[in-house]
């Protein structure tokens, strides 16, 4: 049971670096070694609380949260794809992106946290929930074997994007969520982006979640790993935006990553997976298809 003050502190922990990143932000002229520090920022936290976590704990803690945070770090760079496709299909510029991130995190925050004290309880109280999360998560490694269009088709834009704007007219103004244009308030492009960008977290949540629980049920592990990997969405996005499309077997590797999770919560009962094990198994999957993505591009360069 993990005392209070670990949560109180770990909150208040967000709030500052957020007010660091929001610094560095004012700060550093460029935008891409304004990414580079900030995403230093968040992967240094991570691991200054797992050796605070081993400290207090044990090191089996500190192993279950880095592993947690790995998978979900795995997992977000497909979260990064799906933004990508968004940001074209709403045509938001590069210089706003940022901020519709920065909302779409902040409520992420809150619906990550209700996510993994509702899957925690289900798994104490139902055990056989634990094999509908495992063929939740087959369902999404199957489903992320077919890779995703590099470049979207307005024509084919989400249904409830489409009724949204013959029921109420969508200003193109890229400035701001809200305007007053024409003696009324309207909704803007900004805004559906932002929309968008929260929808598609609560699907990746469905599948990060339960697999997040296969590595650990300690509900502050499970959140605070779960978190970070999020916190660090925005700046990791600004970094690898460009070369996302490059990546062309990373599906292949998440596929198996999440495979790999429903086969611990499958199998959990007859088979038991160590966090240590956990944490190569998934640096191992991603690193073989990010390393053969770009294999593939520099021969294709090459020749």
């Amino acid at each position: 049971m993990t005392h209070l003050s670990y949560w109180i502190a770990f909150h208040v922990a967000l709030v500052a670096l957020l007010g660091v990143e929001y610094l560095v932000h004012r700060v550093v002229p460029e935008i891409r070694r304004k990414a580079m520090v900030a995403t230093g920022m968040w992967v240094g936290a991570a691991l200054v609380l797992a050796v605070m976590i081993g400290r207090q704990y044990h090191a089996e803690s500190a192993t279950q949260f880095l592993a947690g945070y790995a998978l979900e770090q795995a997992l977000s760079l497909d979260n990064l794809f799906v933004f990508l496709l968004l940001f074209r299909l709403f045509r938001i510029p590069a210089e706003k992106q940022p901020g519709v991130l920065f909302w779409g995190v902040a409520g992420a925050i809150v619906l990550r946290g209700a996510f993994v004290a509702g899957g925690i309880g289900l798994l104490n109280r139902f055990h056989w929930i634990e094999y509908v999360f495992g063929a939740v998560l087959l369902v999404a490694a199957v489903r992320l074997l077919k890779p995703e269009a590099v470049e979207p088709d307005p024509a084919r834009a989400p249904a409830w994007i489409r009724w949204l704007t013959k029921w109420r007219p969508i200003s193109e103004d890229q400035e701001h969520f809200f305007v007053h244009e024409k003696g009324r308030r309207m909704a803007t492009v900004l805004l559906l982006a932002l929309v968008a960008v929260e929808l598609t977290d609560v699907v990746f949540a469905l599948d990060s979640i339960p697999a997040v629980l296969s590595i650990t049920r300690v509900p502050f592990l499970a959140y605070a790993s779960n978190i970070l990997a999020v916190m660090g969405l925005r700046s990791l996005y600004v970094l690898l935006a460009a070369g996302l499309a490059k990546l062309r077997y990373l599906h292949f590797g998440l596929a198996a990553v999440l495979a790999f999770a429903a086969v611990k919560m499958l199998a959990a009962d007859w088979l038991a997976v160590g966090p240590v094990m956990s944490l190569v198994v998934i640096a191992g999957l991603v690193g073989v298809t990010v390393g053969a993505s770009l294999w593939a591009e520099r021969t294709e360069a090459a020749g």
